[in-house]
């Protein structure tokens, strides 16, 4: 079975921000495929996050 990718891009990384984003996404039939960080040398917080979504492909 072939699956849809979703990458959400946060510029902005706090608890609520990822938790709004999980929320948003898994409501609308996505799967939470991963969490993936970049991080900044100058900071222990996150500069950014990549949050990967799944679902089942449609044949069109």
């Amino acid at each position: 079975m072939r699956s849809t990718y979703k990458v959400v891009e946060l510029s902005t990384v706090t608890d609520d921000t990822l938790e709004e984003t999980l929320n948003e996404w898994t409501a609308d039939g996505w799967t939470l495929e991963g969490i993936h960080f970049a991080m900044r040398e100058s900071s222990k917080r996150p500069a950014m996050a990549f949050v990967v979504f799944t679902r089942p492909a449609t044949d069109a």
